[in-house]
Formats: structure tokens, C-alpha cells, sequence
């Protein structure tokens, strides 16, 4: 029997060291780059990470469905903590980006499974509040990584931002591994080795390529890719089965968990310089602006089970993505005389339609799948995230540096800094206005081109007593006083 207190715990845990990790070493830049050197390899400790770990992402989502949750988290859980060691003990700088590599692996596995657990051990009525609850996890955890970074640094004591996930990590998986019960179908397997090596070469080369503005990379990566879609067709085993992009309720959440990644980047990199550089506010203060977007997504995502529940997964998804619009707007009218409190209120309405849109997405591509599916339909929408994400940070790059250079003032935001205490000031600050409104107009488009993708979903589906019932093909769920017997047999395809 799964005890789900102990197993939830386990999976906020985890969560946590996921997410905190993305984002802790960024103000411990000076300390680290004291000790071991080499300032121009820094940016990689960060990237190294963010793309190790999308790549594995659908990897461990489709492993989890053949071996099981418990053992992909387990995996996933020791190479993040391996990693950690080797990068509290790195001794240079290559060093450490390969320690951070090795973290980015483990934690590929750690969102989508444990967002796969959730799906196991809740019923479709409960999944919004227990994906409320992991969302709040993550957003409070990112926005907690660079106030401990920046404090275990000045402390001289950068070593443990990582060796602290040691401790933590064993936690949780004993949790999830002591109170967890799955049974899974023993038969023999063919792991897709040519598919994965493929998907990784692809997913690799198109971040590299959009990072860094590489044309010929997005092309080769796209050729991969290509080939890793035609490959698929004719593998016994496929990492990512065709007929997933045959299912209209799955294709939907993807393109909508695409939407997400893209919008939730654009406020991420821009509002806080906005706010410093335009309106005139502290780094403290800044950050609160951005902070009220992790406010309103965690409440939306409460909400959001009453109302697909209520109204459907496409009508709760468009309803999240009229709020993005609105929230679009009110960024787009955002001027150097508005108050602070104008942006965080911007931020907020943001997060609010970014709660409904993920969690309609998330659990509606649950929803029509069995447990043998549900692992690599998480991880789909998980990594469409991921893949939105560093789409949009190149897209709105590209967007605010041609802004920029056609003010003939500075050519990047990372030059307004310096530019802000100079004779220019005046101009580079209109600069910089222009440029993050020109960003936001880009994000309006993207949500209106959400809108036209979340409606390819069909309007009511995988609601109590449909053909698509979460957990149609799980066999053997027991649901009695908060436990629940997980099963990893099930009949048929689910959708």
C-alpha cells in the first residue's frame, strides 16, 4: 500500500532540489569564479545544466512507463546527487560544468516523474491541487536559490551549494522509496538506443544553436530530429510513440505547455531589469514585482481542478490564456511613469492564466492515457516546457537586441547597466524601455498563437465517466484513507 503523505513529501523534496538548483549558482558567480577561474567558461555551469537536464526529460518520462516510477526516480535521484558531490568537491572550472552536467541528467528525471507519482496516486478530481502544490514548491524554491547562493558565498561557503543537496536528496528518496508500492509487468524490453542517441544530438544542437544565435546548428539539429520522427515509426520500442501526436488532447497540451515555456520566460528575464533600470527600483523591490507571478500561479492551480472538472480541460486552458492576454496587454501599456505596483499586478495576472494554462495541460494529457502511458506523456509536456523556455529566451533576445541597436545607444541589455551611470543615461534608459516593450508586444503574439493551438484540444474530454478517464488502464487502484495501490499492468491503449 503507497502511503501518499510520506510519498508527497518526498516528491516536494525532490522537487525542490530540482528547481533550486536552475537558478542557486547565479549570484555565486564571483566566489566561485575566485577559486577556480576561467570567468568566460561561468555561463556554461549554468547552461550545462538547464540543457542536460531537457534532454533527458522525455528519456526518463518514457523509461518510467517500461521500469517503473520508483526505480527512474531512484536513477535519476543518485547521478543529481553524484553530480553534487563532484561539484562541491570540483577543483576547476571544467571541473564543475562537467559535475553540473551530471546533475542536469539526474534531474531530468526528477519533474516528470514526479509529476508522473502524482498522477499514479491521485485520482483526476484531486490532480490540480496536488500539481498546485508541487508548483508552489518550484516557483518559491527558484525564487529562494539566489538568496542562499548569494549568502553561502559570502560566507565563503559556495562548496555547499551543493553538497547540501546530499543531505535533502537522501530524504526524499527515502520517502518515495520505503512508502511507494508499484507493481510493474515484468517482460523482456528493447531500449531504443539509436532513437535516444538521435532525440539527445537534436534537442542538443537546436538549444545550442537558439543560445547562441547558431544558424547552422538549429538546422543540423532540426535534420536529427527529423530523422529521430522518421526513426520512431519503424523502432519496437520508440522513446517518443507516434501515437502521440495522433491524439488531439495530446498534441493540445503540448503546444500549450510550449505557450507556457515561452510566456513564463519573457517577465523572468526582462521585468526585473525593467523595473531597476526604467522605473527606478531596488533589487529587493524587483523582485517582488516578478514574485507575485509565483503568487498567482499556485492559486490558479488550485482553482483550476473545480473548473475542468467543471468545464473541460480546452475551455479551462483557453480561459488560462485569455488571462495571458491580458496580462500581455498590461505589459505592453507599461511605461517609464508607471508605479511599481503597476508590474507586479502585470506579474500577477501572468502567473494567475499561467497556473490554469499548465495544470489544464498537464493533467488533461494525463487524463486519456493508462498507467503505461502516463509516464511518457508527462514527460512530453514537461519537456515542451523546457523547449519553450529556451525557444523564448532566444526569440526575446533577438527581439530586444534589435530594438536596442536601432537606438543606436547600447546594443544589449547586458550593456545597460554600465550605460545607466553614464553621460548617456537618459537614452539608454528610454533604450531599454523600448527594447522589453518590444518583448512583451513578441509575448502577446505568443499567447494569441496559444490560443490557436490549446484549440486543437477537443472541448470536453478524460472528465469522470467519459471514455478517457484518468486511470482507465490502471489496474488494481485501492483508494482508502489516503493509501493507494499503484499498478503498473493495464489493458489496451488508453486513448
Amino acid at each position: 500500500m503507497t502511503r501518499r503523505g510520506p510519498v508527497v513529501a518526498g516528491l516536494m523534496l525532490s522537487t525542490a532540489l530540482a528547481a533550486m538548483d536552475a537558478t542557486i549558482v547565479a549570484t555565486a558567480v564571483p566566489a566561485i569564479v575566485r577559486d577556480l577561474g576561467s570567468f568566460s567558461l561561468f555561463p556554461w555551469v549554468i547552461a550545462i545544466y538547464m540543457l542536460t537536464q531537457a534532454v533527458c526529460t522525455p528519456i526518463y518520462g518514457r523509461l518510467a512507463d517500461v521500469y517503473g516510477r520508483r526505480p527512474m526516480l531512484l536513477v535519476g535521484m543518485s547521478i543529481f546527487l553524484a553530480g553534487s558531490l563532484l561539484a562541491g568537491f570540483a577543483w576547476s572550472m571544467p571541473a564543475l560544468i562537467a559535475a553540473r552536467a551530471l546533475q542536469g541528467v539526474g534531474a531530468g528525471a526528477i519533474q516528470p516523474v514526479t509529476q508522473t507519482i502524482a498522477g499514479d496516486i491521485y485520482p483526476l478530481a484531486q490532480r490540480g491541487r496536488i500539481s498546485a502544490l508541487l508548483s508552489t514548491v518550484w516557483g518559491t524554491s527558484a525564487l529562494l536559490g539566489p538568496t542562499l547562493g548569494g549568502l553561502l558565498s559570502e560566507l565563503g561557503l559556495w562548496r555547499w551549494i551543493f553538497l547540501l543537496n546530499l543531505p535533502v536528496g537522501v530524504a526524499a528518496l527515502a520517502m518515495v522509496t520505503v512508502f511507494l508500492r508499484e507493481s510493474v509487468e515484468r517482460r523482456p524490453h528493447r531500449l531504443d538506443l539509436l532513437g535516444t542517441a538521435l532525440l539527445s544530438a537534436g534537442v542538443v544542437a537546436v538549444m545550442i544553436g537558439l543560445q547562441g544565435a547558431l544558424w547552422w546548428a538549429v538546422l543540423l539539429g532540426l535534420a536529427l530530429l527529423a530523422a529521430f520522427f522518421r526513426w520512431e515509426r519503424h523502432a519496437s520500442e520508440p522513446v517518443v510513440p507516434p501515437w502521440i501526436w495522433r491524439d488531439r488532447m495530446l498534441l493540445g497540451a503540448f503546444l500549450g505547455s510550449g505557450a507556457v515555456g515561452m510566456v513564463l520566460i519573457a517577465p523572468s528575464l526582462y521585468l526585473p531589469t525593467y523595473a531597476q533600470g526604467v522605473l527606478g527600483a531596488g533589487a529587493i523591490a524587483a523582485g517582488f514585482a516578478l514574485a507575485t507571478q509565483s503568487i498567482g500561479w499556485p492559486l490558479a492551480a488550485a482553482l483550476a481542478d473545480r473548473l475542468y472538472l467543471r468545464y473541460g480541460f480546452r475551455d479551462t486552458a483557453l480561459a488560462g490564456l485569455a488571462l495571458i492576454v491580458v496580462s500581455s496587454v498590461m505589459f505592453v501599456l507599461l511605461s517609464p511613469a508607471s508605479p511599481l505596483v503597476y508590474a507586479g499586478a502585470c506579474a500577477f495576472v501572468n502567473g494567475f492564466g499561467l497556473g490554469l494554462l499548465s495544470v489544464s495541460c498537464l493533467v488533461g494529457a494525463q487524463s486519456v492515457v493508462g498507467w503505461e502511458r502516463r509516464g511518457v506523456v508527462t514527460g512530453g509536456v514537461v519537456f515542451f516546457r523546457s523547449a519553450g523556455s529556451a525557444v523564448g529566451t532566444a526569440v526575446f533576445a533577438v527581439v530586444a537586441s534589435a530594438s536596442m541597436l536601432s537606438s543606436g545607444t547600447v546594443s544589449s541589455v547586458d550593456e545597460v547597466a554600465a550605460a545607466l551611470d553614464g553621460p548617456q543615461a537618459r537614452a539608454a534608459r528610454d533604450a531599454l524601455a523600448s527594447a522589453v516593450h518590444h518583448v512583451f508586444l513578441a509575448m502577446l503574439v505568443v499567447a494569441v498563437l496559444g490560443v490557436l493551438a490549446v484549440l486543437v484540444m477537443p472541448r470536453r474530454r478524460g472528465l469522470p465517466g467519459d471514455a478517457g478517464t484518468a486511470g482507465a488502464g490502471t489496474a488494481g487502484d485501492e483508494r482508502d484513507g489516503g493509501a493507494v495501490q499503484t499498478a503498473g499492468t493495464c489493458d489496451g491503449g488508453g486513448t
